[in-house]
C-alpha cells in the first residue's frame, strides 16, 4: 500500500492552552480580596477622620500584607505583596481618590511595611516558626498604627524652623520690601514643593501695622485651590508677626501653620540681617517618617518666601 508523502494530510490540531492551575485561581481571588479589602479601610479611616493618623500609613498596609500572606499558595509572599501594594495605589490614582503627592509620602511606608511582612513570612515558612513572628511582628505593628488616633497616642506636634538672609540694603528698606511682599515666579519653585502640592500663585496685602490683613492664594497640585489668610498682630522697627486666621489651602490637609515672625538686625556693614520663624503644628503621624519630611518641606518654603521677596537685594 503506498504511503501518503511526508507533510501531506490536515495540519494538526492547535494545542489548547493549559488551565489555569487552582493555585493561581487562589491566588488571584486572594489579591481581588485584598484589595476591595484595603479600599473597604480606607474608606473607613477617611469617614472616621483618621486618614492622617498611623492608622492610615503602617494599620493599612499591615492589613493588606497580612491578608496577603495568609493566601495559600506556593509563591513568594514577598513578590506578591509587592505587587498587591503596587496595584493597590493604582486604584488610588485611576478612582481619584488620592493624588500624586499623597501616594508619594504613602508609598515608601506601604513598600517598606509589604516588604517586612513578606521577608518575615517566607522565612518563616521555610523554618516552620510562623508562630514566633506572629507574636512579637505583628503586635509591634499593631501598636505602632495607634500613633495619632489620640492627642494621647501622639508625639509632640509643634514645629519651628528658621531661615536667615543677609541683604545689602539698610533696615528700613529691608522692611519696606517686606510690605511689599513677594512676586511668586513658579519656575523658581524648589524641586520638592514641584512635586504635587499646592504653589503660591498670588499674594495681597495691606501693609506692616497690627490688624493689616494678608492673603496667599495657592493652586496647582493636589486638592482644589485656596488661601492662607493671614493678620499682622505685632509690628516694630526691628519685628513683625503674623498669625494665621483661616487656611482654605490643601496644605491645611498636612499641617496647621501658626504664625511667621520677621526679625530684621542692622549689620555693621549698613546691611541686613533677616531672619523668618515660621511656628505650625504637623498633622501627619508616624512622627518619625513625616516630622523630618514636613520640616524640610517648610524650610524650603521659608528660602523660597525670602528668595521671592528679596530677589537681587
Amino acid at each position: 500500500m503506498e504511503q501518503p508523502p511526508l507533510g501531506s494530510g490536515p495540519p494538526p490540531e492547535p494545542a489548547a492552552p493549559p488551565a489555569p492551575s487552582r493555585g493561581r485561581l487562589i491566588a488571584f481571588a486572594g489579591v481581588c480580596i485584598a484589595l476591595a479589602l484595603g479600599s473597604i479601610a480606607y474608606r473607613a479611616l477617611v469617614i472616621g477622620h483618621i486618614e492622617q493618623t498611623s492608622m492610615m500609613f503602617i494599620g493599612l498596609p499591615t492589613l493588606i500584607a497580612i491578608f496577603v500572606a495568609a493566601i495559600p499558595t506556593g509563591k513568594s509572599v514577598t513578590g506578591m505583596i509587592m505587587k498587591t501594594m503596587t496595584l493597590f495605589f493604582l486604584l488610588l490614582a485611576v478612582l481619584l481618590i488620592e493624588g500624586a503627592i499623597c501616594i508619594l509620602m504613602a508609598a515608601p511606608l506601604f513598600y517598606s511595611i509589604g516588604l517586612l511582612v513578606g521577608i518575615l513570612v517566607d522565612r518563616a515558612r521555610v523554618r516552620k516558626d510562623i508562630g514566633r513572628m506572629r507574636l512579637i511582628v505583628f503586635p509591634l505593628l499593631a501598636i505602632m498604627s495607634l500613633e495619632g488616633i489620640s492627642e494621647s497616642l501622639s508625639f509632640p506636634r509643634d514645629e519651628v524652623i528658621s531661615v536667615s538672609r543677609q541683604l545689602n540694603i539698610p533696615l528700613a528698606a529691608a522692611r519696606a520690601q517686606l510690605a511689599v511682599g513677594p512676586t511668586f515666579q513658579l519656575t523658581e519653585l524648589p524641586s520638592f514643593l514641584k512635586a504635587g502640592f499646592p504653589a503660591p500663585t498670588e499674594i495681597a496685602g495691606n501693609g506692616l501695622e497690627p490688624g493689616n490683613t494678608w492673603r496667599i492664594h495657592f493652586a496647582g497640585g493636589e486638592g482644589k485651590p485656596g488661601d492662607l489668610n493671614a493678620r499682622v498682630v505685632e509690628s516694630s522697627t526691628n519685628r513683625i508677626r503674623v498669625a494665621r486666621t483661616t487656611d482654605t489651602s490643601h496644605i491645611a490637609h498636612w499641617l496647621d501653620w501658626q504664625d511667621a515672625t520677621w526679625e530684621l538686625q542692622e549689620t555693621a556693614s549698613g546691611g541686613t540681617q533677616l531672619t523668618l520663624t515660621m511656628r505650625y503644628r504637623r498633622l501627619l503621624d508616624p512622627a518619625w517618617y513625616f516630622k523630618p519630611i514636613e520640616r524640610y518641606g517648610v524650610r524650603k518654603a521659608g528660602e523660597y518666601f525670602l528668595d521671592q521677596t528679596f530677589r537681587g537685594k
